[in-house]
């Protein structure tokens, strides 16, 4: 039988949690009130913690409004997450299948979207109410982590648990969730980046479909002859350009952290980054920085039929693997292929960026020990040929070859074999997430910055990293003058 919290229970409850809130707004007042003095002033240090007992109210209201529940003699466990619309069902679907599967918890979801939910997030942490679990793709690990808001769940997990997860799950899926040497985050969808092209662009040319290149600068070549111009030399076909220095620079033996010694800290103006960024210049200045400014300016971008290498306005391009059901969708007569992004002549294969959705679990949480089973149970570190059908939904990468090889996982990749590639490309040492340090965020907007700067030929590509690394750096000295960690 389904339950409602009557008014005065509600009044109740938000009072108790507003008196929370103020308890800790007090603490961090006497704790940061030097600190926010010397950034904001007297006033505007009063001014910022009003704002947020005002906002821990109005929360405290949203977040436990009366709900309607299916299990009521079962401990709730609070589910936040951020997907809306159709990929909301898909949630709600899996969270279904959650509460079927066992009779000790209701899992109770709530779509917390934009970018609202990481305010949400901490003011409902700051209150002493968060939820039990948080399912997130923004860049906040390493931050909410150091600011010791989340529960490590290697410490959920027995030694068992912990041993499989090290060995089992893909590279690329503990460097997301793991800050110093502690577990935060488990994904449940990882995004690789590969390479799309249109075969009868290449076929037109008398290119190989069958035979991609296996270096960069081969592909580079393929890319000049699929180019097209109008009568004035403008662009107005892209035969491949490689853009994006964050995904490029691991190809030419760079990257931004050493994964293998993290003690080793950030590493942005070295060598390999610089050659990098030199050769992604290079090429685009090829075509001229203003004719592809004007290019690009002029593409549709979309997640249907708006997408350019659809139309036929890209011939190679790069993209993530959730191209592949949209084409499927959207535009099932266009006949192309995928491959792995190729490496410079004697770079590692099966390089690139990774970004995807994980699992936290903050501390404070009610029903921990809920929300861990949850999160097991969703992504496949507890019975993976089972959680293999939630990736399906989703069109999501797995957390480790044993979800990839279940037989429903199967199923999906033999009714999209494109998505093979990113699968092949998965497993590699070479794929990396944006550096695990607490201003991740900040360092990501910087990186982006350097590389923009570079491409619209603002800035020398020396230029850009000697800025890249001269704000880093002053970022840092900052943080230390607050009293935090690097």
């Amino acid at each position: 039988m389904a339950s409602d919290r009557d008014a005065g229970s509600i009044l109740k409850a938000g009072w108790a949690w507003l008196r929370k809130a103020w308890r800790v707004l007090w603490a961090l007042a006497k704790a940061g009130w030097a600190r926010l003095r010397k950034t904001w002033g007297a006033w505007g240090a009063l001014l910022a913690l009003a704002i947020v007992a005002a906002g821990s109210l109005a929360l405290s209201f949203a977040v436990r409004s009366p709900s309607r529940r299916q299990y009521p003699q079962r401990q709730e466990v609070r589910f936040w997450h951020m997907w809306t619309a159709n990929w909301k069902d898909k949630v709600d679907g899996i969270v279904e299948r959650f509460n079927q599967s066992q009779d000790a918890y209701e899992l109770v979801a709530l779509s917390v979207p934009g970018q609202a939910a990481n305010s949400k997030f901490l003011l409902a942490v700051a209150g002493g109410d968060p939820p039990d679990c948080m399912a997130q793709w923004n860049p906040v690990i390493p931050k909410w982590a150091d600011s010791k808001l989340l529960t490590p769940l290697n410490s959920l997990m027995t030694p068992e648990e912990w041993a499989a997860f090290q060995t089992r799950a893909y590279p690329v899926a503990r460097k997301i969730g793991i800050y110093k040497g502690d577990l935060y985050g488990v994904t449940t969808g990882l995004n690789i980046w590969a390479c799309y092209y249109r075969i009868d662009h290449l076929q037109q040319q008398g290119l190989d479909p069958n035979a991609f290149p296996d270096t960069l600068e081969e592909l580079v070549e393929w890319g000049r002859k699929l180019h097209r111009f109008d009568a004035g030399g403008d662009l107005t076909r892209l035969g491949f350009l490689p853009q994006s220095f964050p995904m490029y620079a691991p190809g030419f033996g760079g990257g931004f952290w050493n994964w293998q010694r993290p003690g080793d800290g950030l590493l942005l103006d070295t060598p390999e980054n610089l050659r990098c960024l030199r050769y992604l210049v290079d090429r685009r200045k090829e075509l001229g920085f203003e004719n592809v400014l004007r290019f690009e300016s002029g593409l549709q971008t979309g997640f249907s039929t708006e997408w350019p290498f659809i139309s036929g306005q890209y011939s190679i391009t790069m993209d993530g693997q959730w191209k592949v059901e949209q084409l499927a969708r959207y535009a099932p007569e266009v006949r192309y292929g995928t491959a792995p992004i190729p490496p410079p002549a004697g770079g590692p294969k099966h390089f690139g960026w990774s970004n995807g959705n994980f699992m936290v679990i903050p501390r404070g949480a009610r029903c921990t020990k809920g929300a861990w089973e949850f999160i097991k149970f969703w992504s496949g570190l507890e019975k993976p040929r089972r959680a293999a059908e939630f990736y399906t939904w989703g069109g999501w990468l797995p957390l480790s070859k044993d979800i990839a090889e279940a037989p429903k996982y199967r199923e999906y990749v033999r009714k999209h074999p494109q998505f093979q590639t990113f699968l092949d490309v998965l497993p590699s040492e070479n794929i990396h997430p944006t550096p695990p340090v607490p201003f991740q965020d900040y360092l990501w907007d910087r990186l982006r910055q350097a590389d923009e700067s570079a491409m619209r030929g603002t800035l020398t590509p020396t230029q850009a990293l000697g800025r890249l690394a001269e704000e880093v750096e002053v970022e840092r000295r900052k943080r230390r003058e607050f009293g935090y960690e690097d």
